[in-house]
């Protein structure tokens, strides 16, 4: 029997697979989420760092280059630097975070200390911006489209539970609600 030592694991088997990201590109597109800041969204964001208790969350939109945060809080509202970090930014490439995997598994995602993960640990947002914990769910319409996730992260590791766990999940489906009734009724958010 031979052994094989584990590959290093690049940036490249990082981030999953996704093969809905060109119909998701069209669908945000005729949503007209994914482009731009909307007040409402880093109003939904900064209700969900509040209920978290996580210095970042984010409503995530992801299309087939990036990742765009439509909705975003950061620590002190500002996505100032901390310890020499770079500032948290509305763009995101697609090989950064975790949200391409909930978008992919369309599941809920917990990473309470993501060094306790080899997959997860080797990210790029662990050295570059220090993310130690991760909360995301997925945001699915109802023609089971994932559109992007909902999600909260830490500086710290974090042991967000079954409540987080379930907090989280609630806030994805109360989200897709909204854009629901947004797209059919020309609802604000």
């Amino acid at each position: 029997m031979s052994y094989d030592p584990p590959r290093p694991a690049g940036r490249l088997l990082l981030t999953p697979e996704d093969k809905d990201a060109p119909a998701r590109s069209l669908r945000l597109r005729r949503l007209g989420l994914g482009e731009q800041p909307e007040p409402a969204l880093d109003s939904f964001a900064d209700r969900l760092a509040e209920v978290t208790g996580a210095p970042y969350a984010m409503v995530n939109f992801i299309d087939e280059q990036r990742q765009f945060f439509a909705g975003l809080h950061t620590p002190a509202g500002g996505g100032a630097a901390r310890g020499g970090k770079p500032e948290v930014g509305r763009r995101l490439a697609r090989e950064y975070g975790y949200c391409p995997y909930v978008v992919v598994r369309r599941k809920a995602l917990v990473l309470e200390d993501v060094r306790d993960y080899p997959r997860f640990a080797g990210n790029p947002v662990v050295d570059e911006y220090g993310i130690r914990s991760y909360l995301g769910a997925p945001v699915i319409d109802t023609a089971g489209m994932v559109l992007g996730t909902v999600c909260v992260a830490d500086l710290a590791p974090r042991p967000w539970g079954r409540a987080g766990l379930e907090t989280i999940k609630a806030t994805a489906a109360d989200l897709a609600g909204r854009l629901e009734r947004r797209e059919a009724d020309g609802l604000p958010l």
